[in-house]
């Protein structure tokens, strides 16, 4: 199955600008519902900036909004502009980026008119080759700070309420917990569970904008071991750069009364930490996989969070066991024959859909997304096949992959144990055709 790689946690090293306006939704309503898409387990959620309508990642790990990835925009105002220097996770170096204030948000009808948010500069800060969809920043904290926030990730949707007419009979069925919230960003206290049946409790940041499921931070003197089955891995990519770490497996993760057995969890290198001073007794957080396998409710205001299970509460963790990592790198044309005598152009609204040109009435030229491999893990199946990084993957099994979402193709790609896989694929200018069988990577380490 699919592969969480891409883990979109920013974690700035300068507080939020204080005497800012929180959001509102009209006078008289009760809540304003927001629509979201689920890709890589992060909410994507429209959001409009001074007349400009984008997508940004829900990330309760944010504390202000962060703007990138604009090359495609004509055009976005932002207002009172200051330069400054920005340092997140990863181990790149620091950039340049603006702070701009007294801007005006829009969730829906939900509106902020003094909004403060960094715009950053880097072109090559663009996780919607990763993703699949565009993406153009990251909000949280204000978000999380205005409202009661309801996340359903089983229909997806938000709710955002009013604090001041929010009925808590909504929560008969939830769990209540305490959230301890503070330099705008939520933490709760679980346990995890380890081989030797040792139950550790641990705080973990609450992160929606990280799409894997539990990150730990190794430190032996609390009994936060690393356990002798893992691999070395990409986790992902944060503000200043990749991010790699120990990918493993726990007996299991607690959360209140709540049990995730055979937890996939990461054990990110310090080097990626370097922008952050002090972890405090914070011992990693929690991301979309754990997380999406809950319907929630956050209160920041009174401290609380309530759970309660969804369908996604059982289902198995996701690993990349081919060890293939793919994103989108532009477009390409392909020709197929057809039977349509029309003459058409068309074009799909999405910005990496196709653009199809009927020519005569026997050939289809289409311009569809390129999908090329953008990493291969050391000693996978992927990589004792032959396959290498650039190479454009064309067919999988003999399904062609323009007609695919990017996360559909990893789903195909990593479906299940022993699964045999035939990739189809051009390395300078030839079609070859690889095949590999997807292998449990700690099945096949010894104890």
């Amino acid at each position: 199955m699919l592969r969480i790689v891409y883990i979109i946690c920013f974690f700035l090293c300068f507080g939020g600008v204080s005497n800012a306006q929180k959001f509102q939704i009209p006078p008289g309503k009760k809540f304003e519902k927001i629509n979201f898409e689920l890709v890589n387990n992060l909410m994507i959620v429209p959001v409009e900036v001074n007349g400009s309508k984008l997508s940004f990642i829900l990330d309760s790990g944010v504390g202000s909004p962060i703007l990138f990835n604009l090359s495609n925009q004509d055009s976005i105002q932002i207002n009172n502009v200051s330069k400054i220097t920005l340092r997140g996770l990863g181990e790149g170096e620091p950039m340049e980026a603006l702070k701009s204030r007294n801007n005006i948000f829009k969730l829906g009808k939900a509106t902020n008119f003094n909004q403060s948010l960094f715009v950053v500069l880097d072109k090559d800060l663009n996780f919607s080759t990763s993703l699949g969809i565009p993406v153009h920043g990251i909000i949280g904290y204000d978000v999380f700070d205005s409202f009661i926030v309801d996340v359903n990730y089983t229909s997806g949707y938000i709710k955002l309420y009013n604090k001041n007419t929010y009925s808590k009979k909504k929560l008969a069925k939830h769990q209540e917990l305490p959230l301890a919230v503070y330099n705008k960003k939520a933490f709760l206290t679980g346990a995890i569970l380890l081989e030797d049946n040792s139950d550790i409790p641990v705080k973990l940041l609450v992160d929606t904008g990280s799409s894997d499921a539990l990150w730990l931070f190794h430190d032996p003197e609390k009994g936060v071991e690393i356990p002798d089955k893992n691999y070395d891995d990409f986790l992902g990519k944060g503000l200043s750069g990749n991010i790699f770490g120990k990918r493993t497996k726990l007996k299991g993760v607690r959360i209140g009364d709540f049990l995730l057995n055979d937890a996939k969890a990461a054990f990110p290198f310090r080097e990626s930490f370097s922008a952050i001073k002090n972890l405090g007794n914070r011992n990693g957080s929690l991301g979309g996989e754990v997380l999406k396998r809950f319907n929630m409710v956050f209160d920041y205001d009174n401290k609380r969070i309530y759970l309660k299970k969804n369908s996604n509460f059982n289902k198995p963790f996701q690993y990349n066991m081919a060890g293939i990592d793919l994103q989108h790198n532009g477009v390409r044309y392909i020709s197929e024959r057809i039977t349509n005598s029309r003459g058409l152009v068309q074009q799909d609204k999405d910005s990496f859909g196709n653009v199809q040109i009927l020519l005569g009435n026997q050939t289809r030229l289409s311009l569809v997304p390129e999908i090329v491999v953008s990493g291969i893990r050391a000693g996978s199946p992927a990589e004792e096949a032959g396959l290498k990084e650039g190479d454009i993957i064309l067919a999988v099994n003999g399904k062609r992959v323009h007609q695919y979402k990017l996360q559909e193709i990893l789903s195909m790609i990593n479906h299940k144990e022993g699964k045999k896989v035939k990739l189809l694929i051009e390395r300078y200018n030839k079609d070859l055709l690889f095949s590999f069988v997807v292998k449990d990577i700690f099945k096949s380490q010894k104890p």
